[in-house]
């Protein structure tokens, strides 16, 4: 087949996805076309121009198969490109706007939301990466379809509902290796965004509170650093330092790796995760993941990997990795779960599949 494919906000999951995508289903045609992932509200709202305007001469080509991130303005696109209106088009859904959390900056602005409904009408099928991030669009757009004051047509969510399945995002092969434990104090690594929604405030206070605990503990900060990161992130560092433990980007992939391999636990304290690639590709690596119980999380990880979220969180998270540490201590190995079957290896002929009855509904 010939594939267009459409990621209208870059972001880095979003590479991590479609380079899998393109690179195990080899036996098409593909052509991508990406838009960078900074000034958000213009990016969501502008690709439709950007495209239909910029790269008009690439839309109009004959393609068997349009697959559009859920950041595509799809609706207005195939308004501004006539020829992709008779294309059967997937859209596929890292995230959503109605359950991603507020920074403070957003003044109730709804126009990310409905982006998000007329993107996931105007395809022919829609896929999520898990069912809690089809659950909370479906129950957000619900919800949103209410508040509206009149002419909204009945069926909406119901005919968003029939038209949707979830399939996760793969793991690259270079994620699965061989774990190396270390002696001495239990391993801990953080590996996400530096950004208010992964929880960096808890995540010092589980720190502070694992210092005055006296537990013994080796913790490293990594993850992609943007040029205005939570205050959180700096005090962490000014305490880390005193350990002489790692707080910062870690630019060489061989060296990121190979912090994941000698990692007893791959940490998550986020406010969102709509799946959580990067604790997968801890626990690929030989960690066991300790996430809250809430999120995406349940669905992919056994109940000893999460701790309880709510009232006392941060004590759950560090009561959480006490216990781990007593018994690594005692000589006892973690039990990580085996997330083979989220590889591209077990999951291309999914996605293959999916194509293909998306491609032939025309």
């Amino acid at each position: 087949m010939k594939i267009l494919l459409l990621s209208a906000y870059d972001a880095a999951s979003h590479r991590y996805w479609h380079q899998g995508l393109i690179e195990n289903l080899s036996q098409h045609q593909w052509t991508l076309l990406t838009l960078p992932p900074r000034y958000f509200s213009w990016r969501i709202r502008g690709n439709s121009l950007s495209w239909a305007m910029g790269e008009r001469d690439i839309l109009e080509q004959p393609y068997d198969l349009v697959i559009a991130t859920s950041m595509t303005d799809l609706s207005a696109l195939r308004g501004l490109v006539p020829h992709l209106g008779g294309i059967p088009t997937l859209v596929y859904f890292h995230e959503n706007q109605f359950a991603y959390p507020e920074s403070g900056r957003e003044y109730g602005n709804v126009e990310p939301k409905i982006l998000n409904l007329y993107t996931a009408l105007a395809a022919d099928h829609v896929c999520f990466n898990t069912a809690y991030n089809r659950d909370t669009f479906l129950s957000g757009c619900r919800a949103l379809l209410k508040k509206l004051p009149d002419q909204v047509p009945a069926g909406v969510v119901e005919r968003l509902e029939q038209c949707s399945s979830v399939l996760q995002v793969p793991l690259t092969a270079s994620a699965f290796l061989a774990n190396e434990p270390q002696s001495g104090a239990i391993r801990l690594i953080w590996n996400h965004r530096w950004e208010f929604d992964k929880g960096p405030e808890r995540l010092l206070r589980a720190y502070q509170g694992l210092c005055e605990a006296d537990v013994d503990f080796h913790l490293d900060v990594v993850g992609q650093q943007f040029r205005h990161s939570p205050e959180s992130f700096q005090t962490l560092k000014q305490l880390m330092q005193r350990r002489e433990q790692h707080c910062g980007f870690v630019a060489s992939v061989a060296d990121y790796r190979r912090l994941l391999q000698r990692a007893d636990i791959v940490l998550s304290t986020a406010m969102h995760d709509f799946q959580g690639i990067a604790v997968l590709e801890g626990v690929a690596a030989g960690a066991m993941p300790l996430v809250p119980n809430r999120l995406a999380y349940p669905e992919l990880f056994p109940e000893h990997c999460c701790y309880r979220s709510g009232t006392g969180e941060t004590q759950s998270l560090i009561d959480a990795v006490s216990r781990y540490a007593a018994l690594k201590e005692q000589g006892q190995a973690l039990a990580v779960p085996d997330v083979s079957a989220l590889s591209w290896h077990h999951m291309g002929a999914q996605y293959e599949a999916l194509l293909q009855r998306v491609a032939l509904q025309h």
